[in-house]
């Protein structure tokens, strides 16, 4: 076996960003950037009032004097003249600051009069005012390249004047999940025959994190079958599940081997997911995933999440942790680097205290649908008691 560190590395080291490709920018949501976006224009594009009020000379504006009022700028449409002594125009939010203005006085504290404004409360020099510039200039780095796009993000490009936008292409991941007695969901069931949960389920993880998925048809436990549908090619990785260990009936490699299937590794010294195969078949990386749903779900977090972030140029580290106290007396390790399902709640302290579930198989799905995240205990791990410091992969944060 090897460790799991070695086999992400070894992963991750044969994958590489996908190619670049131009969409419209309402289309640019959850997308990685290929290129960065630069600002075409500067904003705001002038001085501009931060409030509704009166563009004013700060000098002149002082407590109970009076002005006259010369005109409007509202947003949209500037005062064509200047402000004078003893001036004052009648501007909106985001109206350019006409040309001999230094400040803005709010509305709430001037009271017009007949053509007049008389000053409540007086001003000082740029009061209310939003220079030119302030939130970004022309030719400024808005977003960069490798940046996994936003709502926040797409308002950004949207104000640097961008309707197009250059990512990269969705990773393309097949899934093919293999055995005789899986059925898909709403499908009879075979005699001893179970529902397949693991296709939909990593689909899901896979466009949560930015992917393409398909689902290919169910492979029975024929390894003619196996080989015919993993070789459908037009994939940038082809995930199995289900055949990846020993077993009579497990043909993974045994079928890949027959179109040429090149294994780089096979067996890993983690719980759950042990058996899991890596290795490229012609050009198509393969990923193959244990077939217990648990074990399919744990693997994809810990190995197709980073390989997926490799592929659209994200940073392609571990899944990131954080830091919890156990909630329950832990006991020593073994030489696997176990994940354990747990729960997190909150203490008085604000400490995450991590309470992992009393039942650990690798085939209870709804343990692990309850869970909030994965405990993390290192190979060959020493007992802990109860409020010792754990990591903690949390699985809402990942989108799984």
């Amino acid at each position: 076996m090897i460790s799991l560190e070695e086999a992400r590395s070894r992963i991750l080291s044969q994958l590489h960003p996908t190619g670049a490709e131009t969409v419209a920018l309402a289309a640019g949501w959850n997308r990685v950037l290929a290129r960065s976006v630069l600002a075409r224009l500067t904003q705001p594009p002038a001085d501009v009032s931060a409030m509704d009020g009166y563009a004013v000379r700060a000098a002149d504006a002082v407590g109970g004097a009076m002005l006259r009022l010369a005109g409007e700028a509202p947003a949209g449409r500037p005062f064509a003249g200047a402000v004078g002594s003893g001036e004052a125009v009648r501007i909106f939010t985001g109206g350019f600051v006409p040309e001999g203005a230094d400040a803005i006085l709010i509305q709430e504290d001037a009271r017009a009069e007949a053509g007049n404004i008389q000053v409540v409360e007086g001003v000082k020099q740029g009061q209310w005012i939003r220079r030119r510039g302030l939130d970004f200039a022309e030719g400024a780095e808005l977003l960069p390249v490798g940046r996994r796009l936003t709502a926040r993000d797409i308002g950004l490009a949207a104000a640097g004047n961008h309707p197009w936008l250059v990512v990269h292409r969705r990773p393309r991941i097949g899934i093919l999940a293999t055995g005789d007695e899986i059925a898909l969901p709403g499908e009879a069931l075979p005699s001893g025959g179970i529902v397949s949960s693991n296709a939909h389920a990593l689909a899901a993880l896979v466009a949560s994190a930015g992917g393409e998925a398909s689902i290919l048809p169910i492979a029975p436990d024929d390894a003619e079958a196996i080989a015919s549908l993993a070789s459908g090619g037009g994939h940038d990785l082809l995930v199995t599940t289900g055949g990846a260990s020993v077993g009579d009936h497990d043909l993974v490699q045994k079928a890949l081997g027959t179109r040429g299937f090149a294994l780089d590794f096979w067996n890993i010294a983690m719980r759950p997911g042990k058996p899991l195969i890596w290795g490229r078949l012609g050009a198509t990386p393969v990923l193959g995933l244990p077939g217990n749903p648990v074990s399919a779900m744990v693997c994809a977090t810990v190995f197709l999440l980073p390989a997926l972030a490799r592929m659209q140029g994200l940073p392609d580290a571990a899944p990131p942790t954080i830091r919890a106290l156990a909630g329950v007396d832990l006991p020593e390790n073994d030489r696997r680097a176990d994940h354990l399902r747990a729960t997190l709640a909150l203490d008085a302290q604000g400490e995450w205290i991590a309470t992992p579930a009393g039942r650990q198989d690798s085939s209870m799905l709804a343990v692990l649908a309850r869970a909030d995240g994965l405990i993390l205990r290192a190979p060959h791990a020493p007992a802990l008691a109860k409020g010792g410091a754990v990591e903690v992969i949390a699985l809402a944060a990942l989108g799984v």
